[in-house]
Parts: structure tokens; C-alpha cells; sequence
């Protein structure tokens, strides 16, 4: 075995845990030297090959703040699809898993070492953990990938550590408890301060694994044809969910607009606003932050005269291109929904809010890393603003559904209470259980929709929503 550079050891001291509570919880805001503090990015193997990609990707997440998806196509534009998949895979399960990793890998080193390597090791460890790679193949990659860097003197403390998680890193996953170590702290604290322990430890359960695949249907009649030839399952709430998905665009129905891709949960704030319109055909609707075109969609097939609205070019592109596979309509508008003054006023208003999107972490491993405590404040203070902005936009007796795809109350009740208070126009009205098929569970004390990715946890759960139903007074 290759000698140890002198000033590590694969030999666990008292210290050798600083990224750890006294609990032995994942603290990512205590992280240990070169950990999740960003800055310069490292250096990382150039050979072009879906570890190598892997590798870019953690970095960009942990050391940069960037999301997976928002550098995923950059860091692997030079590779094959199947090894692009691999890629994703690789650097999702490190993330979705990193609190376990860092547990195992923190018995066989006294102190971290540099980012690079570190991350290096993290990887590995999960091709033998979580992905079944077997031991000399994530053990020689390994070091043929640190080698090719400039931390190569470390190549041997890579296969050292490597080796012993091989042998001891099985028992050790054994013992851990999962859903509490992969959980950052400060997201932990919040939800247990919101959903209490029971309820926050079978959140980060369901946040060990890959979300399902759920589509929306055009036409909700046609559900039995294509849950036969989609071999989906049809959910109380109407969505289809993919037993087993491959690739979206190869499936049948897609060519011809029958479906899109929406979680279950996400799709409810549309199916709210559509309920209360009561007779939705020919009425006028604005999809505030409506990309990626998800809820426009709904409205649009429902008959509604939509008009959605968002700040960004780039995602607005995206609606564009989604209305046109589908065959519906929609007038697409770039204007800030906090800022944005229209001409009349509508029937209906869809805010689906910019959230901390914590509630997605099953399908976005890398959020809990992104995001932290401090950026609830700031996203509470603008959503409050934009919820007064969408009421502003209501005709008298109008309907208005604000939603929000993150797990923290603040976002969602509190927000709702806060703009309550202020404006004696609005009231608040229950949402219906027949809507969610009679999920009772999905209804907070207010009779909003509060859905949690703990939920139909036999079904394979779904992401976690708010939305409260709110009508202007006559």
C-alpha cells in the first residue's frame, strides 16, 4: 500500500470530526478546512469522463454555489448520454448521501484534506456505499483521478482511506441514522421547529430517495388510455405516475402534447385556481412566475384566457416551447410580478412564488447546500410584497392561489397571515379535500394545501407544497 503523506492518518482521533454536532449530526455550517466554504474553484481532472464530470459538478454545488442543473449541461458537454446520466447520478447521490458519507470517511481521517481530494474520496465512497461500484473499480478510478490532478500527492491517502471503507464503511452505514445526518442543520432546526421530530425525521427519510415521475394530462378524460399505454398509475389527484420512466421524450404521448412533466403536488395550485373559477372556460387568468409553464399549461387546457408572466427571457423561452408541443395558448409577458401593472384587471391570479424550493429536495439534492437559514428572511420579505402586488391584480370577487414550493411555514402561512392582516379585500377560503382525492393529510389547521415529501410515502411520496386559496371581497 502507498505511504501516507506524514501529516495525515487514517487512524480516528477525538478531533476527528469537526463538521459534526455533539449528536453527530451534519452541520454544514461548521465544515472543516477547504469543507463548503466557496471560493476560487479547484483545479479537477480535465480527462473528459463521467467521474471527472461528477467531480465539476460537486464542486460547483459546494464550493461555488451554483445549482447542478444550472452547470450540469457545461460540465458534461463532452460526454456520451449514457456516461451524462452516470454523471448526474454520481454527483446527486454524493450530495443526497453526504452526511453519511462525511461520517464514514471521518473515521479514517484525522483531519480533512484539501477540497479536491476530499471530494474525490466523498465520490468514491458512494460508488461503493449507495451505488453498488464495485471496490477495485471506485478504488482505482480514485486514484488515477487524484494522480491527474495537482493534489497527486495525495493518491496515497486516497487508496488508504478508500480500503478501509471498503472493509469497515458497510457496518458503519448500518448504525447511522440516515435521515438525520444527510440533513443540514439549519434546515433540520427549522423543521423541526415548524413540523416537530416525528414528522421533520420522515421528511428526511423521504429525502433519501429519486422522486417519481409524474405527468400532467391535457385532457384529465383521457387518463385510463394513457396510464395503459404509459403503464402509470393514475393518482387520486389526477396526475399519472411513472412506474418506470426512461427517456421523457421517447415515451408515448409526448410528440403530441397529451402530457407534460409535474410533480403531483405541483400540479394542485392550478387545479385550486380552476376549482374556484367555477366555470374556468373564457376567463381571464395571470400565471405570475409562471416558468417553466407547468401551471400555464393547466389554466390554458382548461380553457382559461392566461396571460404568463416572468422575469426571465431564457425561461420564458421555455413556456413558449412548451405551449407549442401541448397546442395551447397563452399570452407570455417578461415583466417583474412584483412591479408588473396590466391594464385591467383579471379573474384569476396564479402566484406560484420564488421559494427556497426545499421542498424539492428529493429531485435537487444539492439545495440543502445552496441555501441556508439567513435566506428565508429575504425570500419572505419579497414574496410578502408580491402577494400584495397579485392581489392588486383581482377584480372584485376574483380568486387568487399563492404557492410556494418550500417546506418552511414562513414562506407559506406566515406570509399568507401577514397579507391577511394588512388587507381587509381578501378572505381566505378552505380548499376543497375532493381536490386532492381526499388526502385529508394534505390540509393544514387553515385548510390549505400543505403537502410534505413524506406524504403517500407508499406511493413514493411527492414534493413538498403550500398554497392557500384567497378571494377578493365583492
Amino acid at each position: 500500500m502507498p505511504e501516507k503523506p506524514r501529516s495525515y492518518s487514517n487512524k480516528k482521533r477525538s478531533d476527528s470530526k469537526r463538521s459534526f454536532d455533539s449528536k453527530g449530526t451534519f452541520d454544514s455550517k461548521r465544515p472543516f478546512k477547504g469543507g463548503f466554504r466557496r471560493g476560487p474553484s479547484k483545479a479537477i481532472p480535465q480527462k473528459p469522463d463521467a467521474r471527472a464530470a461528477a467531480l465539476k459538478l460537486m464542486n460547483g454545488a459546494l464550493r461555488q454555489g451554483k445549482a447542478l442543473d444550472e452547470i450540469f449541461d457545461a460540465a458534461t458537454d463532452d460526454l456520451e448520454d449514457r456516461d451524462r446520466a452516470f454523471a448526474r447520478l454520481l454527483a446527486a447521490t454524493t450530495l443526497r448521501r453526504l452526511g453519511q458519507i462525511d461520517g464514514v470517511l471521518a473515521n479514517f481521517l484525522d483531519r480533512e484534506p484539501p477540497a479536491l481530494t476530499h471530494d474525490i474520496l466523498r465520490l468514491s465512497a458512494a460508488q461503493m456505499l449507495f451505488i453498488g461500484t464495485p471496490v477495485h473499480a471506485a478504488v482505482d478510478t480514485a486514484v488515477e483521478a487524484i494522480k491527474r490532478t495537482p493534489q497527486s500527492k495525495f493518491a496515497g491517502l486516497v487508496n488508504a482511506v478508500l480500503r478501509r471503507v471498503s472493509e469497515k464503511g458497510p457496518t458503519l452505514i448500518e448504525k447511522q441514522d440516515a435521515a438525520r445526518l444527510n440533513m443540514p442543520v439549519w434546515l433540520r432546526t427549522r423543521l423541526r421547529n415548524h413540523y416537530g421530530e416525528a414528522a421533520t425525521q420522515a421528511i428526511g427519510t423521504a429525502h433519501l430517495h429519486e422522486a417519481p415521475v409524474d405527468l400532467t394530462l391535457k385532457d384529465d378524460a383521457a387518463a385510463a388510455k394513457w396510464s395503459t399505454e404509459l403503464n402509470a398509475e393514475v393518482l387520486p389527484t389526477g396526475s399519472l405516475r411513472l412506474k418506470e420512466a426512461g427517456r421523457i421524450v421517447d415515451l408515448p404521448g409526448f410528440d403530441e402534447g397529451a402530457w407534460w412533466v409535474q410533480d403531483a403536488a405541483a400540479a394542485l395550485p392550478a387545479r385550486i385556481l380552476l376549482h374556484a373559477l367555477n366555470q374556468p372556460k373564457g376567463k381571464d387568468v395571470a400565471d405570475l412566475c409562471a416558468a417553466p409553464g407547468g401551471k400555464t399549461l393547466q389554466l390554458a387546457a382548461a380553457g382559461c384566457e392566461v396571460t404568463a408572466v416572468d422575469l426571465s427571457p431564457k425561461r420564458l423561452e421555455r413556456v413558449r416551447e412548451n405551449m407549442a408541443r401541448v397546442g395551447v395558448d397563452a399570452k407570455v409577458v417578461k415583466a417583474d410580478a412584483l412591479t408588473w401593472q396590466p391594464p385591467h384587471k383579471f379573474d384569476g391570479v396564479l402566484l406560484d412564488a420564488p421559494c427556497s424550493s426545499t421542498g424539492t429536495i428529493r429531485r435537487h439534492p444539492d439545495l440543502p447546500y445552496l441555501k441556508e437559514a439567513e435566506d428565508i428572511k429575504r425570500l419572505s420579505e419579497r414574496q410578502r410584497g408580491m402577494l400584495k402586488a397579485a392581489a392588486d391584480l383581482l377584480k372584485p370577487g376574483g380568486v387568487l392561489v399563492y404557492s410556494v414550493c418550500s417546506l418552511d411555514a414562513d414562506e407559506g402561512e406566515a406570509v399568507v397571515e401577514a397579507v391577511l392582516a394588512e388587507d381587509n379585500t381578501l378572505t381566505r377560503e378552505p380548499v376543497p379535500a375532493s381536490l386532492l382525492g381526499g388526502a385529508i393529510e394534505f390540509l393544514n389547521t387553515q385548510c390549505d394545501l400543505r403537502t410534505l415529501p413524506s406524504h403517500w410515502a407508499d406511493r413514493g411520496g411527492l414534493d413538498g407544497f403550500y398554497a392557500a386559496l384567497l378571494r377578493k371581497r365583492s
